[in-house]
């Protein structure tokens, strides 16, 4: 008798780069047995082992969709119960407020959204920081205890991946920090709580590295 599939399915509530991050969820599973589903429908979530939440554009914008679309009740369902990952916005969406709009969030992981204040601050090498940060910025992998969190097997320390964002997400607890980047300062690039982890960078725009992380996602066990 054949085993059931396991499912990691990529929200779309209209928000999201799709095409791209279940490109990338779909070349990191090859071989692992697992289906990837691009879907809008919130029965399909509920029936996935894992969970991907993407979003781009502005934070109201992204409330807004996942609100009407119907799909909220099942993400904050899959936040509760199974592994989920969130990617740029669809990190910001996790926290309590964003100051975009001054909307609020899913008070998943408690703290706030806040925007680069970064006019006439020049960078190291003269030049003016620019909103948004858009580019490849270092990562470093925050320790908690001895252990760095259980995504990041594998991939270097200092690890560059590719940014688009004038946000940057601020959680209560330290603790929630599981990598940090600097940008005029440092900030949360990467945050987790229990079967959440979720980035502010773009792993499916990140090359391998990105790869890496979404492929440690489909064997994390939190």
């Amino acid at each position: 008798m054949k085993s059931e599939a396991k499912t990691v399915a990529v929200v779309d509530y209209g928000m999201g780069n799709l095409r791209s991050v279940s490109q990338a969820v779909q070349a990191a599973a090859e071989g692992t047995g697992w289906t990837v589903v691009v879907t809008s429908q919130p029965e399909e979530v509920r029936a996935a082992q894992r969970v991907v939440l993407p979003g781009q554009g502005a934070m109201p914008d992204c409330m807004r969709e996942l609100r009407e679309s119907g799909l909220q009740a099942s993400v904050m369902e899959a936040a509760a119960a199974k592994p989920m990952f969130g990617v740029c916005v669809g990190m910001q969406m996790l926290l309590d407020r964003s100051a975009e709009g001054d909307t609020p969030g899913l008070s998943l992981i408690h703290g706030d959204v806040r925007k680069f204040d970064l006019g006439g601050r020049l960078q190291p090498d003269g030049s003016r920081y620019k909103v948004p940060q858009m580019g490849w910025n270092r990562v470093a992998q925050m320790r908690h205890g001895a252990a760095v969190h259980p995504v990041w097997a594998g991939v270097p320390d200092q690890s560059y991946f590719y940014f688009v964002h004038s946000f940057y997400a601020r959680p209560l607890d330290a603790a929630h920090c599981t990598g940090e980047a600097d940008y005029g300062g440092p900030f949360a690039a990467a945050i987790a709580r229990d079967n959440i982890f979720a980035t502010q960078f773009h792993p499916e725009k990140s090359a391998e590295h990105g790869l890496a992380l979404y492929r440690n996602f489909l064997h994390w066990n939190p």
